[in-house]
């Protein structure tokens, strides 16, 4: 008998990004609620259709989503905050939440929930947001109109719910309240064993509850209620099969509460954590389902069959087949959906690659040939031949494309001297307030400006070979030259060039450096509409010549203004790329910082006296157990150090963050030693940034103070409160003012209208402070 093949979860967009044209085009008002929908319906329709045909025994159901899987448990719980109810349309509310909305002729005016980064992913969720008077109710149309879809097409499908406890993990509390998230486990309970029975009723057999919370590392007070919960719900006989599913890490002492609670079956991630495979096997009670991530769903590289069969052997050998799902590690939402769609990877290359859909066959691969104890060379498995696997990963392991010896030969050469700026911060504050003579509050951006249709139609016409690339390029110069006069008009202190040569803020600079390959169509979902084509890191990375520095020198030669110099960070351009799995990812760090290095370098003899080297991606690739912190804080520092220490004292290195909890890496934040950081604030009402006032931080900073994510305009009133929060935080002459992130996602009226606004804040708080201090 065979195991049972499964994923977790598949993308969302559609291969043509039909959703995210469908969002932007409902956002604008130009289809209906009803045509959104059926965008959906259709997106899903199709998602189930391959997983049958690729010969999944269970596909999941309520995968799917308008934005946000976690937004969608706040409101299938009812737990949506009281300051969206004046919001009478359920899809209106939805976004909200989302985004934030404005109308100014109905009087609306609400600013969006948190966001911050899904474990240690480049995925946002969106933050529930509890207080001490929250209250539940259960709202299941979603989750069971799309199982009924589903089963309408022939397909029983397991519906994947976001479990209680982790819910409650990732859900922050009011500041003023002091109850635990887990205060309201007791509410919630009830709420899970009335879906549970609804589901049962409709014929539902199997659950997947998604508990991710139980990889970390928890105290002992939530693993008593981790055991309570799920003990209670295995007790509930009114219900389906319950999948305890976990990703993303080993649930090492967890394990027990997983097993102890009588489920009906569990899922483990052997990708990320192979080395759990034996206890598990050795803890799992009788009858439980063993669930195996195998093949991986944060990375495009393709499957080494061999090696996962023997996995999956060793498992089948000793506990049998038919306790056995194959799968996924984690949701296949992370990598993009088809390969087949990729026509410009060269044959080599492509060969060594799988997106979703060459997963699930890989997956069907696996369970089909679980029951052999050596699969034939030539055995065909679901049109996946293993001899075909073999060759392609003997052809990448030995092939020369991945190494240059220059390049690891200087690697070998960095010392600890490459990675110290020459002087202490307060001396290098002191020679730049010279240079720069800013005014307090001093105001900029963050990076980009709109990219506007005109942008877009420019660039796919120069990639086509419809406009050539001295057209382009003065058509980029003039959408330069107009932004830097904008930012003029708007009274900006320090200027930005827009990056309108920019298609993304990695892509551009994998495209500038050796050792990356591009897709066409590998999208993936970074958060709402917002998808990201992340580059291929499958070689030894060098800078064949300079990145930026023609455009650097053309904007500053555009304003006697200073215009920041504008760089992705190495840690992002890491945790960003699909980064190859043949060497450790410190070594690529340090591949990337070393060219970002010789860029930095080449920027200041061009003049340019303000570099900002943006690392948004450092917290997110934080390891999610506490003990391995120290390993990837020391290299990841060390990294943005070697590639921003070789310039002056009077060159001002900046840095930018967003979406992310500081507090527990604030000292390695300082040891990163930039002149200046910009973090995201906005949507925590600064509530990020008091861990830099408790810390003492004393290099200068400069707290976001509206949220681009969002289509509203903030007032000036706003923003002065939010400066006023971070001034009673740390000592104003720190403050920078700026927004939390770049702004190409928005649209020009309200980008110079937000920082028309934005800066008469800043001057209005100079004023204050200059009165005060008289």
């Amino acid at each position: 008998m065979s195991v049972l093949a499964t994923c977790l979860g598949y993308p969302r967009f559609g291969k043509a990004r039909e959703l995210k044209k469908s969002l932007e085009s409902f956002w604008a008002g130009k289809i209906s609620e009803e045509e959104l929908n059926e965008t959906g319906k259709n997106i899903r329709k199709q998602h189930w259709l391959e997983m049958k045909r690729a010969g999944m025994n269970h596909i999941p159901s309520n995968d799917f989503s308008y934005y946000d899987h976690v937004l969608d448990t706040i409101v299938l719980l009812g737990a949506t905050p009281k300051r969206y109810g004046s919001i009478s349309n359920p899809i209106a509310r939805y976004f909200a939440m989302a985004r934030g909305l404005q109308n100014k002729s109905a009087g609306i005016d609400t600013s969006a929930l948190e966001m911050t980064k899904w474990f240690d992913t480049n995925y946002h969720y969106i933050v529930p947001e509890l207080n001490d008077e929250t209250k539940f109710s259960l709202n299941p149309k979603k989750l069971i109109s799309e199982w009924e879809e589903a089963y309408e097409l022939g397909i029983e499908t397991r519906p994947v719910i976001l479990g209680p406890v982790s819910f409650l993990l990732l859900s922050k509390m009011d500041l003023n309240s002091k109850k635990s998230p887990l205060h309201f486990l007791k509410d919630l309970l009830p709420l899970y064993k009335e879906l549970f029975s609804l589901l049962k009723k409709k014929g539902v057999r199997w659950i997947q509850l998604d508990e991710p919370c139980l990889v970390l590392e928890l105290e002992k007070g939530i693993q008593s209620s981790y055991q309570n919960a799920l003990t209670e719900i295995a007790k509930f006989s009114e219900r389906p099969k319950i999948l305890v599913t976990t990703y993303f890490g080993d649930l090492k002492e967890n394990l027990k509460i997983a097993t102890a609670s009588k489920l009906d079956g569990l899922h483990i991630d052997l990708v990320r954590a192979p080395e759990q495979l034996e206890t598990v096997l050795a803890s799992l009670p009788p009858e439980y389902i063993l669930s195996l991530g195998l093949v991986d769903g944060r990375n495009i590289w393709r499957t080494d069959l061999e090696a996962t069969h023997k996995i999956l052997r060793t498992a089948v050998e000793a506990i049998g087949s038919e306790r056995i799902f194959v799968g996924s590690s984690s949701s296949l939402l992370h990598v993009p959906e088809d390969l087949n769609g990729e026509n410009q990877l060269d044959t080599e290359l492509k060969s060594w690659l799988s997106f979703a859909l060459q997963k699930l066959s890989e997956i069907k691969a696996l369970a089909e040939a679980s029951g052999k104890e050596v699969p034939s060379q030539t055995y065909l498995v679901s049109g996946y031949m293993w001899l075909e696997n073999k060759k392609a990963l003997k052809t990448r392991k030995n092939s020369p494309r991945t190494k240059n010896q220059k390049v690891r030969e200087r690697l070998e050469k960095i010392s600890e001297g490459d990675k110290k700026r020459k002087s202490t911060f307060i001396n290098r504050q002191t020679l730049q307030q010279k240079r720069f003579s800013l005014p307090t509050f001093p105001t900029t951006t963050i990076g980009s400006f709109p990219q506007t249709n005109d942008v877009r139609s420019a660039r796919a016409s120069w990639k086509s070979g419809k406009l050539s690339l001295e057209n382009y390029n003065r058509f980029l110069k003039e959408e330069t030259k107009q932004c830097i006069a904008k930012q003029e008009s708007i009274g900006l202190d320090v200027l930005v060039h827009g990056e309108f040569e920019r298609t993304d803020m990695v892509e551009y600079f994998g495209e500038k450096l050796e050792g990356f390959a591009f897709t066409e169509n590998g999208w993936v979902q970074s958060y709402g509409s917002r998808c990201v084509k992340p580059p291929i890191l499958f070689g030894d990375i060098f800078r064949p010549e300079p990145m930026t520095v023609d455009w650097a020198i053309y904007s500053q030669s555009l304003t006697p203004k200073i215009v920041k110099g504008m760089l992705t960070g190495p840690v992002t351009i890491l945790q960003w790329s699909f980064v190859r799995n043949d060497q450790p990812r410190q070594a690529t760090c340090e591949q990337i910082a070393l060219s970002l290095r010789d860029e930095v370098n080449d920027l200041e003899s061009a003049g340019i006296q303000m570099i900002q080297v943006d690392e948004p991606a450092i917290r997110e690739g934080l390891p999610l157990r506490k003990s391995e912190w120290k390993t990837y804080l020391k290299w990841a520092v060390d990294s943005f150090r070697l590639a921003t220490s070789g310039v002056k004292d009077e060159t001002q290195i900046h840095t930018h963050m967003c979406y992310s909890e500081f507090g527990e890496i604030l000292e390695s934040i300082e040891a990163m030693d930039a002149d200046v950081l910009s973090i995201e604030t906005s949507r925590s009402q600064m509530e990020l940034f008091r861990d830099f006032g408790k810390s003492g931080y004393k290099n200068e900073i400069g707290p976001g103070v509206y949220d681009i994510h969002s289509p509203r305009v903030p007032s000036k009133e706003e923003m002065i409160d939010l400066l006023e929060k971070a001034k009673s935080v740390l000592p104003y002459p720190q403050l920078w003012v700026n927004p939390d992130c770049g702004l190409k996602t928005r649209g020009w009226p309200e980008v110079e209208e937000a920082l028309r606004n934005m800066v008469e804040a800043a001057e209005i708080m100079r004023t204050k402070t200059e009165e005060y201090a008289k």
